[in-house]
């Protein structure tokens, strides 16, 4: 998925980047926090709650913005974002993993597996197979 430069909401997600790399969370999470609420379109919506995620303090919280990054995700017309969907599914099925609803991990590692075809053919596209096929594995067991 291409992400223009010249997006106020990219670039204040890659300024929160910026921060986590300085070792700035507080910092980061304000950065995007500010990029939620300037957010007008599915496109930068789901980009910045990606990032809101990362910074939750608890794991109900991060399921709850990985949700609304999915969610916007799959409102987006855009066939490019959909490389983007195997890893949402698995952050969200992590969540549920966590808080012990096996079920409903089940059902988002298995939407994510449905959308490996999507994964690029390098490493990252292997770990998020991988993330996505060991998760199924542990929560059927």
């Amino acid at each position: 998925m291409h992400f223009d430069p010249e997006n106020e909401i990219v670039r204040l997600c890659a300024k929160g980047m910026e921060m986590e790399g300085q070792g700035k969370p507080a910092e980061a999470a304000r950065l995007f926090g500010e990029a939620w609420e300037k957010a007008g379109d599915d496109v930068e919506k789901f980009t910045a709650a990606h990032y809101v995620a990362r910074h939750q303090p608890d794991v109900q919280g991060k399921l709850i913005w990985d949700t609304l990054a999915l969610q916007h995700a799959l409102q987006i017309k855009d066939d490019t974002v959909k490389a983007a969907l195997p890893s949402l599914y698995l952050n969200v099925g992590k969540c549920y993993e966590d808080l012990h609803q096996f079920e409903k991990a089940a059902l988002h590692y298995q939407a994510g597996l449905s959308c490996q075809s999507f994964l690029p053919d390098d490493g990252y596209g292997q770990m998020i197979f991988k993330g996505l096929k060991a998760g199924l594995e542990r929560v059927a067991g």
